[in-house]
């Protein structure tokens, strides 16, 4: 054997023992790793993750969504997760206080007992671990506060003596429970970001800027901060002030549950707007849902009012009219031959809510009495030959696109014209009374929004401002179209006829004497696997209050309203349009700006035109605003008697309340916080109840009590 195979025998057996050891050494980590139980093997283990650094997100505060008067809607409220470095403090001061320590976490957590929480921090300082979670339940911002008094997380303390860390947390918070869950929306609890609603629609601005810090990631993946990494501050997120009224809102969802339970609706919605603005007082959607146990309740999970596209009936019946009327093809006082029976036109059938026809009436009467014949014979004189020039028109008022609220999830309407798929002979004739179309109740609002206001269409707005901090980011002044959707002649022909339809036809009996509304009821046949059904309707009402002076924009939306108990009507008559009136009702009562104002006056308090019960803290403020001597001398609620004095009144809880002659505003304040359901009528003070005050009674949640003002 040469020289040269002797070097190359050595270097092969070189390579095999580096293979072996290689071998050998994977073994071992496996076997430490994977099957090694031991305390060696768990040291090894806490040893490798106690040297792992590693960059972690620290989350910036989400901004806050506001209502309209500054209370809030949604806020992040921080939590903390509690951990301590026990190998920070010295020997004396540790052995000094950690007693007190384990105290204290028993005391707030009041899961384990104080020698179990001293053990564990004994235990970690005996194997030298930098850091320990203490429990795995974060505590609040009052806790927190609590927390930094004491030992070993007193900011005031020596170094050495310090080693607790409270890392925050945010977690979202709606102060008003469900109340306009489904607008405010909610959050991927894994991701932070917004799933639905005004947090989805405005992440970017609501999210902030997260920042990146280091973490020591310890055994059992415990991260704990490096203090002196190179940490960057997160950016705080903006605040939104949206339009929302927390009592508009309150009575729009309380009169919707309270008609769909009545009626075991599927679902519905009310939308309450600003007619100059366009600004959303309240938008309020529930959907029946069905328990485990068989019985279903309504929450809010669908945004009907933004997304729920249906053939909108006849409301759109409006925009029929308006069409003619802008063409000056008819006279509100024509007559209309509608017989009385129906009618067929290319084999359509055509039948108005009697089965048949309704006789002569004239053109302003088809529209009150809504009947579908007579908007056939309308437009049979003039549309049927003229299809495009009627589909310029409902573009022109503004029926064909979405409204454009900055909010995601509005769905684009679908309005045939000649030039689309699946248009027919008789496309134009269902049209005119509202089928053959899809439609959100949002635009339908819109549309009858800019009739209230004279034919000058405004977009409709949900978040006013945008700021961070008290800087203003952004301002959403009201958006009014450049060209009105028509004429004023025709706007205020328009606004005769839906004040008729409250005065004399399907709406008469929401009628109040108080103030005018105006308005339209619409019911629209469901389709069933492709075929219109009877008995199955989409009912709603669009209107506006007060008709003089529109103040206020309104639409009422039942789905699907079952018989059940109701032997009444179905039509939207009888289940939408009192949605709208007992809205309107409270909202009247409520915006003293909508009340004529009273007559100064030096009568007595017993008087009938002075208060005669409030509340005393209320009264001494208004004695001592408006300058009058005669104020209560008692304190809580008071009332006057004959001879004009005031003396207490009993506000037991376990009796009804007497609320007769409070404001609405109290009287809502002691019967609401019992559980009751309040229904309104009328306007002014409380004048009967119709449970009598004093009756002794449990008084469940949801328990109906009317209130008659006056």
């Amino acid at each position: 054997m040469n020289i040269k195979q002797g070097i190359i025998q050595r270097a092969n057996h070189v390579f095999y023992v580096v293979i072996v050891l290689a071998i050998c050494a994977i073994l071992k980590l496996v076997s430490v790793q994977y099957f090694q139980k031991d305390l060696k093997g768990k040291f090894w283990r806490e040893r490798v993750a106690s040297m792992l650094i590693q960059r972690d997100t620290i989350r910036a505060m989400r901004g806050n969504i506001y209502a309209n008067d500054g209370s809030l809607l949604a806020t992040s409220l921080p939590t903390y997760v509690v951990g301590l470095d026990p190998t920070m403090a010295k020997p004396d001061y540790f052995n000094k206080k950690v007693d007190s320590l384990g105290l204290l976490l028993a005391q707030i957590y009041r899961d384990k007992s104080p020698r179990d929480y001293t053990d564990i921090v004994r235990d970690a300082r005996t194997r030298r671990h930098q850091y320990v979670l203490l429990n795995h339940r974060r505590v609040t911002f009052q806790e927190r506060q609590k927390m930094l008094k004491w030992p070993f997380f007193r900011s005031s303390a020596k170094v050495a003596a310090r080693g607790g860390v409270l890392r925050p947390y945010y977690e979202r918070y709606h102060p008003y429970a469900q109340m306009a869950e489904r607008t405010i929306g909610n959050l991927n609890a894994r991701t932070g970001r917004g799933l639905i609603g005004l947090e989805a629609s405005f992440q970017p601005a609501l999210a902030g800027k997260n920042a990146v810090g280091l973490v020591e990631v310890l055994s059992g993946g415990v991260r704990k901060p490096v203090n002196d990494g190179p940490d960057m501050k997160p950016e705080p997120g903006m605040d939104l002030y949206t339009t929302i009224d927390v009592n508009y809102q309150d009575m729009a969802e309380s009169a919707l549950r309270s008609t769909l339970e009545k009626y075991s609706a599927a679902k519905g919605c009310v939308i309450v707007m600003e007619v100059a603005t366009g600004e959303i007082r309240a938008m309020a959607n529930l959907t029946r849902v069905s328990s485990k146990d068989g019985t279903s309740h309504y929450v809010e999970n669908f945004n009907h009012a933004l997304a729920g596209r249906t053939d909108p009936g006849s409301t759109f019946k409006l925009a029929t009219m308006m069409a003619l009327m802008e063409e000056k093809a008819i006279s509100l006082n024509q007559i209309v031959e509608t017989g009385q029976h129906a009618v067929r036109y290319n084999g359509l059938q055509i039948v108005d809510s009697n089965g048949g026809g309704s006789g002569t009436l004239t053109a302003r009467q088809v529209f009150e009495k809504s009947s579908n014949i007579g908007t056939h014979l309308l437009m049979r004189s003039y549309f049927y030959k003229r299809p495009d020039l009627y589909c310029q028109y409902l573009r022109k008022f503004h029926l064909t696109k979405p409204t454009g609220i900055h909010m995601k999830g509005e769905a684009i309407p679908v309005v045939r014209n000649p030039d689309m798929k699946g248009w027919s002979k008789v496309s134009l004739t269902s049209m005119s009374y509202g089928y053959e179309m899809q439609i959100t109740p949002l635009q339908m609002l819109a549309f009858y929004n800019a009739v209230a206001n004279d034919g000058r269409w405004v977009r409709p707005v949900l978040v006013r401002q945008i700021k961070l901090a008290d800087e203003l980011i952004e301002d959403n002044k009201p958006y009014v179209a450049s060209e009105p959707i028509c004429r004023l002649e025709t706007a205020r022909k328009a606004q005769e006829l839906l004040r008729g339809v409250v005065e004399h036809g399907t709406a008469k009996h929401i009628n109040n004497p108080h103030y005018e509304i105006a308005g339209k009821t619409g019911t629209a046949q469901k389709i069933v696997n492709g075929q219109y059904q009877s008995g199955r309707y989409y009912t709603s009402f669009i209107g506006y209050f007060p008709a003089n002076h529109p103040k206020y924009s309104m639409i009422a939306v039942v789905d699907n309203p079952q018989q059940g108990e109701n032997k009444g009507s179905l039509y939207a008559g009888a289940v939408s349009a009192p949605i709208f009136k007992a809205v309107a009702d409270r909202i009247v009562a409520y915006d003293y700006q909508m009340n004529s104002p009273l007559r100064a006056t030096t009568s007595r308090p017993g008087s009938s035109t002075n208060l005669v019960a409030g509340y005393a803290d209320d009264l001494h403020t208004i004695s001592s605003n408006l300058n009058i001597n005669n104020e209560p001398s008692t304190e809580g609620w008071v009332e006057t008697t004959p001879n004009g004095h005031w003396k207490s009144r009993s506000t037991r809880s376990d009796r009804v309340p007497d609320v007769r002659g409070l404001p609405l505003r109290d009287a809502l304040f002691l019967l609401e916080n019992r559980g009751f359901r309040v229904l309104v009528e009328g306007r002014g003070k409380v004048k009967e109840q119709s449970i009598a005050p004093g009756t002794g009674a449990v008084l469940a949640g949801g328990k109906v009590i009317t209130l008659t003002l006056g």
